[in-house]
């Protein structure tokens, strides 16, 4: 059974009707095509809890291989010959307010705000999403927020831990130098970390508008306009983070990587992620390759933003109302440049 009840205030009981729950959701219908429309999501069951959206945050690089067509699900990319991935519901991260909980849950209540990962979709390419509304969500893709907490601050939390991950993964001593390779959130939020460590972080990107969302004092390079030999001549770097999938810029930066260091690899590579291990053998470089999330790193990242030194919300550049999505998407297709965080609200 579900506890209390529905959006409408009725009672949800997965039982109780054999036809899905409608819900709104931001679907992929083909290469490069948007739609906010009507979709299907199952009855909630025990162990899920139903949330009524207010945010959520689209992932750029991520969705925007699934708008092309280049992936079918998580790092898996698309090959010929496998079923085209559309339609399916975008997406993987917003926050919104508990409206009914299963009677398996623990530990949420109705009226809670919450962070949310992916949730049930039904006759999809793939039987999860994440911008859909009301949203049908296992419990263990689940986070509550901080008491008082902006909303706004915690709708990308998935991403922001994959770049809070990146900042942590590799050894770091205090004034260490760091380059972390692409000016988009995950790069920024790598950065953020990495500077909060300790580290002498230097940002090679291609915009100077978001290179002018970094901190101090944080340096941006814009590589388009500055060769790598004068961004980093005289550098000894311990760390290294592609988060764009840039196999060529990293075998341009290794020669300024110092003995024991490290390379720190998070960006979607498809099919020509090849390193050569012998290469990395003679300075002794440790591969790290991030990828995902976990329950502890989704907590130390609410615990991140919550303490203000992770920034999430100065890095929001566009808001879209939900049902304006194929607009958004328009935009950031057109201007990538000048799009970071972009958000989509559901109020």
């Amino acid at each position: 059974m579900f506890h209390t009840g529905a959006i409408d205030g009725s009672a949800v009981c997965p039982g109780d009707t054999e036809d899905a729950m409608k819900a709104h959701a931001v679907v992929f219908t083909n290469n490069n095509e948007v739609e906010y429309k009507e979709v299907q999501v199952p009855e909630p069951g025990d162990n899920d809890v139903l949330i009524e959206l207010d945010y959520s945050w689209i992932s750029i690089g991520t969705e925007s291989s699934y708008l092309r067509g280049e992936r079918i699900r998580g790092e898996v990319p698309y090959r010929l010959g496998d079923s085209r991935p559309f339609p399916i519901v975008a997406g993987y991260q917003k926050t919104g307010i508990v409206r009914a909980i299963g009677s398996a849950v623990r530990g949420f209540e109705v009226g809670e705000r919450v962070f949310a990962a992916i949730s049930k979709v039904s006759g999809m390419f793939d039987a999860f999403g994440g911008h859909v509304d009301p949203a049908v969500t296992p419990v263990n893709h689940i986070w509550k927020l901080p008491a008082g907490a902006s909303p706004e601050d915690y709708c990308g939390l998935v991403l922001t831990q994959v770049g809070y991950n990146c900042g942590m993964r590799p050894s770091l001593a205090e004034g260490d130098e760091a380059v972390v390779i692409g000016d988009g959130l995950v790069g920024q939020w790598a950065a953020q970390t990495l500077l909060h460590r300790g580290a002498q972080v230097t940002v090679l990107g291609r915009h100077d508008g978001r290179l002018a969302y970094l901190p101090s004092p944080i340096r941006g390079v814009n590589t388009r306009t500055t060769g790598l030999s004068d961004a980093l001549a005289g550098r000894r770097l311990a760390v290294v983070v592609d988060t764009v999938g840039d196999m060529g810029a990293f075998r341009a930066i290794q020669p300024y990587m110092k003995h024991n260091s490290h390379f720190v690899s998070a960006g979607f590579l498809g099919e020509e992620g090849t390193v050569d291990i012998q290469t990395l053998r003679g300075q002794e470089i440790t591969l790290h390759t991030p990828s995902g999330w976990t329950a502890e790193r989704m907590e130390a990242t609410i615990a991140a933003i919550s303490q203000g030194w992770l920034k999430t919300s100065p890095l929001i550049t566009h808001r879209f109302r939900a049902e304006q999505a194929a607009e958004a998407w328009k935009v950031i297709q057109s201007g990538k440049a000048s799009c970071l965080g972009v958000v989509l609200d559901w109020t």
